[in-house]
């Protein structure tokens, strides 16, 4: 059984002062289609229980999946087990994810031991894959001559308008969609805000915003199928 890792942040507050950090369905929905065929571990900078995007638990209140990963024993003793980055080894997995949330753009991208990690798994043409703020994570990953992930790939994320829509703007260091493109990457994005988009190119998977929690998982999976 393939096994993957899901990185959460440990930031919970924005650069405003907001209170922050993984957002929900972007775990849940992930968690639920890959767990039915993978083992799946979490890791987070500082380890056991990454804080929760509140804001996350009130917009999902009614989404049956994300209601579930809240009140799932499992699911809380992974959480209370969370792994700090610095204890992860490449070697036990086959994939990372990157949750997202305005957290994981607070504190991920200049995290060392995360950078080294996408390294690692990158060298290793292990699947490198985020949704929505999680691909912010992903900005310090180079590959073996130090290029960025990204340069000269396409990829998507959170995009520009949907961050000038729900105003939070201030409340990160960087613009996801900005990022990629200053580190050479191509940035794609749906026909309309909140829309599905699932971008795969070779091992780099991203998805783009809540929509493509779900859709993204189903990416990592036929992705995973195919390396076997």
């Amino acid at each position: 059984m393939p096994a993957v890792l899901f990185v959460l942040t440990s930031a919970d507050k924005t650069l405003t002062g907001g209170q922050t950090g993984w957002y929900l369905p972007e775990a849940a929905h992930p968690y639920y289609k890959i767990s039915q065929y993978a083992t799946v571990d979490f890791a987070a900078p500082k380890g056991a229980n990454p804080p929760i995007d509140e804001g996350s638990v009130k917009d999902f209140a009614k989404d049956e999946e994300s209601v579930k990963f809240l009140n799932d024993p499992v699911v809380k003793e992974k959480l209370a087990n969370t792994k700090k980055l610095s204890e992860v080894n490449v070697n036990d997995y086959d994939a990372v994810f990157y949750v997202g949330g305005h957290g994981p753009v607070i504190d991920l991208p200049t995290d060392p031991d995360n950078i080294k990690l996408i390294t690692q798994f990158w060298d290793t043409g292990k699947i490198v894959s985020a949704v929505c703020h999680g691909p912010a994570a992903l900005a310090g990953g180079v590959d073996g001559s130090g290029k960025s992930i990204f340069a000269g790939r396409t990829a998507t994320g959170f995009s520009n308008e949907e961050e000038d829509m729900v105003g939070k703007v201030k409340d990160i260091p960087f613009l996801l969609e900005d990022r990629i493109r200053e580190k050479g990457g191509t940035f794609t994005k749906a026909d309309k805000p909140w829309g599905v988009k699932v971008v795969v190119d070779g091992q780099l998977i991203t998805g783009q915003n809540p929509a493509s929690a779900g859709p993204i998982a189903e990416a990592i999976l036929k992705a995973l199928q195919e390396k076997k």
